[in-house]
């Protein structure tokens, strides 16, 4: 794959500053062991598994892995308790908190007397027996997240005690291998791992079991060469439904979010694999040698998934996606980026080590400023506006960012707008719900949670602050 400098790249975007912390967190140098064996384009000795079709398998130039990468500011499981941690004023502050109460309040009403959310209730597709089961721990794996992580704005400890209690019995009546037999295996590990993480019960000698099991699903989920999948091929690194499903960003960037809050470091192969993933998600001609991505807008911004030569929700105007759609005759395919998928993968990205100068992280920032907004999922409109909203909070605190300046020029503080954006939506009950009926936001269980997820992130220490 050939790397354009970024001195050159940089010419096409208006560099946003990301706050470089690098002489408090000197890089860390990848093996060579995991570089080697990432580059090495070798024939895998495990035959494809013979589910894929490997006619639909797109061959690309084999990665190159970086040298170094940077740890990223270690993850934050509390929301703040001071308000200057924040830099927040009062009444934006006061209006958070109250709302996140509220979200929460909701939650706690609703809960099933099992301890869980989504109970009993069928995701589409509805094909497999164990779904609802699968689909009820996942959510409420994120659920434990979020009261875990605002113990002070939850009335007391219930909820988040039965959640836990709900995720414990489903893994002894179930465990992973059978939750993920519904398909939603990598959903279920990351969850859990993301809850377990957040509510620190690893000195319980079981949930720090669990945990190292959820991790150790993850790393196995992974398409690479276990699989028989090539470094060479458009699959390699990324994660899909289950432990077989074609990989997607949606389920990558939840296996790394998962890893990063279980303290995995970006050297480990695990993550440096899912970087290869993620460049070619990207929308980027210099790093992404992709015909779909040389055919297209060179936005910075990412789509659903490379595999298979490409797909993207967003594409309904340009290119082939999911739908159907199809070019006419003789023009080149393209693909279309969208708002949830590109701060999903920039969020991926610092995850996986790239530093602020990243060319890479760069055009993903140059994306966020040109469709700057959070009325709306853009590329998609009302889908997934909550899950857009909650990648965004992740992925800017991630970066350190402050404010983003628009393509007109003007400054968004994204906490303040964040805030009162969710704010705006939330029901007079508590709850959230997405009129666009459409990834299960219609239902408030979900929609409430990654409403105050979002939430809790713009409540957490700035990094500068922590």
């Amino acid at each position: 794959m050939t790397i354009i400098p970024t001195a050159v790249l940089l010419l096409a975007f208006s560099p946003i500053a990301i706050p470089d912390d690098s002489a408090k967190k000197p890089p860390i140098t990848v093996p060579d062991a995991v570089r080697d064996g990432i580059e090495t384009a070798s024939t895998p000795t495990t035959k494809l598994d013979p589910r894929i079709d490997a006619s639909k398998i797109t061959e690309l130039p084999a990665p190159e892995v970086p040298d170094q990468v940077l740890l990223p500011s270690p993850p934050v499981h509390r929301i703040a308790t001071d308000r200057g941690q924040t830099r927040l004023d009062d009444a934006t502050w006061t209006t958070a908190t109250e709302s996140t109460r509220r979200g929460l309040a909701w939650l706690a009403r609703n809960q099933s007397r099992n301890g869980g959310w989504m109970e009993g209730e069928v995701v589409v597709p509805t094909d497999q027996p164990p779904r609802e089961a699968a689909a009820a721990v996942a959510v409420t794996g994120l659920g434990l997240k979020a009261f875990a992580q605002a113990p002070n704005l939850a009335d007391g400890s219930e909820a988040r005690d039965q959640a836990l209690r709900f995720v414990r019995r489903a893994l002894e009546s179930h465990g992973f291998d059978g939750l993920a037999a519904a398909g939603l295996g990598n959903y279920v590990a990351s969850s859990i791992a993301m809850g377990l993480a957040a509510n620190g019960s690893t000195s319980d000698p079981g949930d720090a079991g669990t945990l190292g099991d959820a991790v150790s699903f993850l790393r196995n989920n992974q398409w690479d060469e276990t699989e028989g999948v090539s470094t060479r091929q458009d699959w390699f690194g990324g994660a899909g439904y289950g432990n077989r499903g074609r990989p997607d960003l949606s389920n990558t960037q939840m296996m790394l979010d998962a890893l990063y809050d279980a303290g995995v470091s970006p050297d480990e192969p695990v993550v440096q694999k899912a970087l290869v993933f993620l460049s070619r998600t990207q929308n980027l001609k210099a790093t992404n040698p992709a015909a779909w991505a040389q055919a297209g807008s060179d936005d910075g911004g990412f789509v659903y998934t490379p595999a298979n030569d490409g797909e993207s929700f967003g594409s309904a105007a340009a290119g082939e996606g999911r739908y159907g759609e199809t070019m006419p005759a003789g023009v080149a395919r393209s693909l279309r980026s969208y708002g949830s998928m590109t701060y999903a993968g920039f969020k991926s990205l610092l995850f996986a080590g790239l530093g602020p100068d990243d060319p890479r992280v760069q055009a993903a920032l140059g994306w966020i400023r040109d469709h700057w907004t959070l009325s709306e999922n853009p590329g998609v409109g009302q889908q997934g506006v909550f899950y857009y909203l909650h990648a965004m909070a992740r992925a800017l605190r991630a970066s350190g960012l402050d404010e983003i300046v628009d393509e007109d020029g003007a400054r968004h503080d994204w906490r303040t707008e964040m805030i009162a954006e969710l704010v705006r939506r939330q029901r007079s009950d508590g709850r959230w719900f997405n009129d666009a009926d459409r990834w299960e936001e219609s239902r408030p269980e979900l929609a409430t949670i990654y409403a105050c997820l979002a939430l809790e992130e713009a409540l957490k220490p700035r990094i500068d602050m922590e």
